[in-house]
């Protein structure tokens, strides 16, 4: 097909295909990532006891992966600008299934807190890496909805593991001397050694490199993005390193990112010991219930991303979505609120959390270029998901101190609404 014969039916085939070969597999990658990252939620329904943890130790055992992700991000996705993503995501994967599973031996504070630094060292690649990975293929006209089909891994991954999860505390206690939460978390890690190991062998780079693609295809690939370039360089877009750090809307953009984080990880990190408090005790049972919110996020993900595309506006698809979390969270602590009430406020949050996600990131990924695209991903990457180690241990410490959730869930609303509001100034005060 000669070059004048690229129509746009033609174009929109090409993505299909691009699609359809990439998206199921980072799809399934993020699963894995995120169940071995808040499988400990689950885990903290009997390590607690067993280990003679206070909430406040279990908090910052679960947050402090996030300080690990934060020293190491930066230099990660650098890496893997150079490398390639076939062989720095399949080897990352493989070392944080086994740090994952690892975690079993942890016998004190002090071990819980080593390993889950560790995994987050391991997988500070992954996700900003996932992120640059997909504007070596895409141009913002399908970012924000390829961002939320990736994403939408996160929820799904809450639906899978919840009712799986339960069902291993519960059936494998005991089983060859090992309690059930060991179990748990061994065979959860093992699918990310394989799937790893698959990585080296599937994954492809870039469009150059795609041997599964057409020379007609891989042009007209190459060609959007580079138009996109250059249109970036026109409007001043960063392309160099320095440029991501000297950039007034990303330090904002990392701010708003770190309310966001704090809204998911609060959730994500404490949302079986909400349900055991108020709604039911069994694991399995509880494991069940917490797939209702996740199921209903993942749907509403992708439908607001792609909504979000369709018109081209992000900045107040994502206030909405964090007003909406705001809402939820506040709405959950109302006094004598039936269980059942309980959770459907909780089931917004969720949602509003994950449908801001996926549109989040259309906005760096519009911004930054070249080396300051690295940098700047992970920079945003990197402080935002400092919020994953504040809130787990706030929302800890203010359990210990008040036996309830309810000041923490408070405290939660309080930064989503703060998050949605300073992206709403983004508009006035920086031109993304």
């Amino acid at each position: 097909m000669s070059p004048t014969a690229i129509t746009p039916d033609f174009e929109a085939a090409t993505y299909r295909k691009v699609t359809r070969r990439l998206m199921p597999y980072l799809f399934l990658c993020y699963i894995l990532a995120y169940l071995g990252r808040v499988n400990v939620s689950f885990a903290k329904l009997q390590m607690q006891q067993d280990l003679g943890m206070s909430d406040s130790v279990y908090g910052l055992g679960a947050g402090i992966f996030f300080i690990g992700y934060f020293l190491f991000e930066v230099p990660s996705n650098l890496i893997l600008a150079r490398l390639g993503a076939r062989y720095w995501i399949g080897p990352i994967m493989m070392i944080w299934g086994v740090v994952s599973s690892c975690t079993m031996f942890a016998h004190s504070a002090a071990t819980f807190y080593l390993l889950r630094f560790l995994l987050g060292v391991v997988e500070s690649g992954f996700f900003p890496g996932v992120i640059l990975y997909l504007t070596f293929w895409y141009t913002s006209r399908y970012r924000a909805r390829m961002v939320a089909v990736f994403m939408a891994a996160a929820p799904v991954s809450g639906v899978i593991a919840g009712p799986f999860s339960g069902w291993i505390l519960d059936a494998m206690r005991g089983t060859a001397h090992l309690a059930g939460w060991q179990w748990m978390l061994l065979l959860e890690g093992f699918p990310a050694i394989a799937i790893g190991f698959f990585t080296l062998l599937f994954l492809t780079d870039n469009p150059a490199k795609a041997h599964w693609l057409t020379e007609e295809e891989k042009a007209i690939l190459l060609k959007r993005l580079a138009e996109e370039e250059e249109s970036k360089k026109r409007a001043g877009g960063g392309r160099h390193f320095g440029d991501a750090f000297r950039s007034g809307s990303v330090w904002l953009l990392a701010l708003v990112y770190f309310g966001l984080c704090s809204a998911n990880y609060g959730i994500s990190f404490w949302l079986p010991q909400i349900i055991k408090d108020g709604i039911a005790n069994d694991p399995l049972t509880i494991g069940w219930i917490t797939a209702i919110p996740w199921t209903a996020s993942a749907i509403a993900m992708i439908a607001w991303g792609r909504h979000s595309d369709s018109t081209g506006e992000r900045r107040w698809h994502f206030a909405l979505s964090m007003f909406l979390v705001a809402a939820g969270f506040a709405g959950s602590t109302l006094p004598g609120l039936p269980g059942s009430l309980r959770l459907a406020a909780l089931s917004f949050a969720c949602i509003g959390i994950m449908a801001a996600f996926g549109v989040f990131w259309a906005l760096p990924t519009a911004l930054l270029s070249g080396a300051a695209a690295a940098a700047g991903i992970a920079w945003i990457n990197s402080v935002g998901n400092l919020g994953g180690y504040a809130a787990p241990y706030i929302l800890g410490m203010i359990r210990d101190w008040r036996h309830s959730m309810t000041p923490g869930l408070i405290a939660l609303a309080a930064v989503a609404l703060l998050a949605g509001v300073v992206a709403l100034r983004l508009r006035r005060e920086h031109t993304i």
